[in-house]
């Protein structure tokens, strides 16, 4: 019994390591990428909705400068959107919509509070959203 705990606490010990060696590289830091570059890798779908399309120009226009071509984010600017942590469960349409009206208080990255965004209608938002939800179906995020 004495040599069990130890030789489990051991085994833990080196799951953990192999799993923190291991991981994929989207799961980085930001820190652990050049300023201004992508954060994550994110896959395209092969084809946008409508109002995805429309969605895509606005985020490019408004968007893109600090949350990174195809939501993807930019190192020093803001967090990628294509990420687990925007899953609809979690942050669901309406808080995209409060976040473009009013900012946000930054609480899961350490880019700083985003500012209430001018330029964009309600419908723009959520063709915004129907954009990045597509993103984020091509790339796994439910």
């Amino acid at each position: 019994m004495n040599k069990i705990i130890p030789a489990l606490a051991a085994a833990a010990v080196l799951a953990a390591g192999a799993y923190y060696l291991t991981r994929p590289a989207e799961h980085s830091s930001p820190e652990a990428t050049p300023e201004g570059d992508a954060i994550v890798a994110v896959t395209l779908p092969e084809t946008l909705s409508p109002e995805a399309t429309m969605g895509q120009r606005a985020f490019n226009a408004v968007c893109a400068a600090c949350h990174g071509e195809n939501a993807a984010g930019r190192n020093g600017s803001g967090p990628p959107l294509v990420h687990k942590i925007y899953e609809p469960s979690h942050h669901g349409d309406m808080a995209f919509q409060m976040a473009v009206q009013n900012g946000v208080r930054a609480h899961h990255w350490k880019f700083g509070d985003m500012l209430p965004q001018s330029g964009l209608t309600r419908g723009d938002v959520s063709n915004v959203v129907a954009y990045v939800r597509e993103l984020q179906r091509a790339n796994g995020i439910e």
